[in-house]
C-alpha cells in the first residue's frame, strides 16, 4: 500500500491546535495509507495525542515549530521573516518532497505567498487560484478564485478555468464539466475587459465552455466550474456564509418568540438540520490553492475535527489522483497555453 504522507500546520485556525490535532487523528483512523506530520508547539501537541491509541498515534509524527503566523499578519512579511512558524515548516516539507500535501486553517494570504514563494508555482501559471466547492442546489459547483489572485487579466482567468475543469473531473469526478465565467449579466455585451478577454480565449479553447453566469445562478449550481478573480469570488464567499448564518440566527430567534412555533419546530427540526447538514462548509474539505507544485489546502478558519478530516480526505483525493500532474498536463497541451 503506497504511503501519502500530509503536513499540517496543527497551529492555523481559530481552534487550534486541539481541533486540528484530533482531526489528524481521525484522519489516520479514517485512512490506513496516510501519514501526518504535524508542525507546532510540540509540547502542546504531545499532550493532546496523548489519549489517542498508539496503532494511531505511530502514523503522526511531530515537529516543532517555534513560532505562529497570526492571522491579522502580513502574509508576505510573515512568511519571509518567520522561518520556524508551523506553516513555512509544513510548506517547506512540500517543497523538499517529504510531505506530498499541506494543511493549514491559518491566515490565507500567507498560504497563497507561501505556496507561491516555497512550494513554487507550475510552469505555465501565473497566478495560482483557490477553489471551492459550493454545495448549491441542484448540483455541487467549483468556483475559483477564492480570493488568491485579486487582480487578474484575461490570462489568468483562461488558467482558472482549465484548472477548474481538471479539478472537477478528476476530484469530483464530473464528465466534460460545463465551465462558466461570473459577469454582471449573461449576454455577450457584458462583462469587463477582463472578463470579456478571457470569454475569447474560453472561446477558442477546448473546454466545455457555456458562456457567462450570473450571481443569482451561483446557488443553484447551473455550472460545473464558476470562474471569477478573487476579489469577486471572496465577496461571493462571505456573503453566502453571512446569509447562511444569519438565516439560522433569524429562525432560532423567532422560534424562540412563540410557544407555536416552538411546537411546529419539533416537526421541521428534522427536515432543517437535514438542510443546514448539506450546505455546511465541514463536510467539502478544504479549498485547493491550484497551480503550485503539491497538494495545498486551506481549510475553513473555523475548523473544528470534522472539518480538519474532510480536509486531510480531499488532500488525499488530489494527491491520489496525480491533480498536479494532470493539471500540467493539461496546460502542456493546451492549444491556448500561455506560458
Amino acid at each position: 500500500m503506497k504511503k501519502i504522507t500530509i503536513a499540517v500546520d496543527a497551529m492555523g485556525g481559530d481552534n487550534a491546535p486541539h481541533a486540528i490535532c484530533m482531526g489528524a487523528a481521525e484522519a489516520c483512523r479514517t485512512f490506513p495509507d496516510i501519514e501526518i506530520i504535524l508542525t507546532g508547539d510540540e509540547n502542546k501537541i504531545h499532550a493532546i495525542l496523548e489519549p489517542v491509541p498508539p496503532e494511531v498515534r505511530s502514523r503522526i509524527r511531530v515537529v516543532h515549530a517555534s513560532e505562529v503566523i497570526g492571522m491579522d499578519e502580513h502574509p508576505v512579511v510573515a512568511i519571509r521573516k518567520k522561518h520556524h512558524s508551523s506553516m513555512k515548516l509544513a510548506m517547506e516539507m512540500v517543497r523538499s518532497g517529504e510531505a506530498q500535501g499541506f494543511i493549514s486553517a491559518g491566515n490565507t494570504g500567507a498560504i497563497v505567498a507561501g505556496g507561491v514563494l516555497i512550494v513554487g508555482r507550475l510552469p505555465g501559471i501565473d497566478r495560482p487560484a483557490l477553489g471551492t466547492a459550493l454545495p448549491t442546489i441542484e448540483r455541487p459547483s467549483f468556483m475559483l478564485d477564492m480570493g488568491a489572485t485579486v487582480r487578474c487579466k484575461p490570462e489568468n482567468l483562461y488558467q482558472f478555468a482549465l484548472m477548474g475543469s481538471v479539478y472537477s473531473r478528476k476530484i469530483l469526478k464530473v464528465t466534460d464539466p460545463e465551465v462558466t465565467l461570473l459577469s454582471n449579466g449573461t449576454e455577450e455585451i457584458k462583462g469587463d475587459e477582463c472578463v470579456a478577454g478571457a470569454r475569447d480565449l474560453l472561446m477558442k479553447s477546448a473546454l466545455n465552455f457555456k458562456g457567462y453566469t450570473e450571481g443569482n445562478d451561483i446557488v443553484w449550481g447551473r455550472s460545473d466550474v464558476i470562474v471569477c478573480d478573487g476579489f469577486t469570488g471572496n465577496v461571493a464567499l462571505k456573503l453566502a456564509e453571512g446569509i447562511m448564518h444569519g438565516l439560522k440566527s433569524l429562525l432560532t430567534d423567532e422560534v424562540k418568540k412563540s410557544l407555536l412555533a416552538k411546537a411546529g419546530m419539533l416537526f421541521m427540526a428534522p427536515t432543517v438540520k437535514l438542510l443546514w447538514t448539506r450546505f455546511n462548509y465541514e463536510k467539502y474539505g478544504g479549498a485547493p490553492l491550484l497551480g503550485v507544485r503539491g497538494a495545498v489546502l486551506k481549510a475553513h478558519g473555523r475548523s473544528k475535527e470534522p472539518a480538519i478530516l474532510s480536509a486531510i480526505s480531499a488532500a488525499r483525493n488530489f494527491i491520489e489522483e496525480d491533480g498536479v500532474e494532470m493539471i500540467q498536463a493539461e496546460l502542456d497541451t493546451s492549444p491556448t497555453h500561455m506560458a
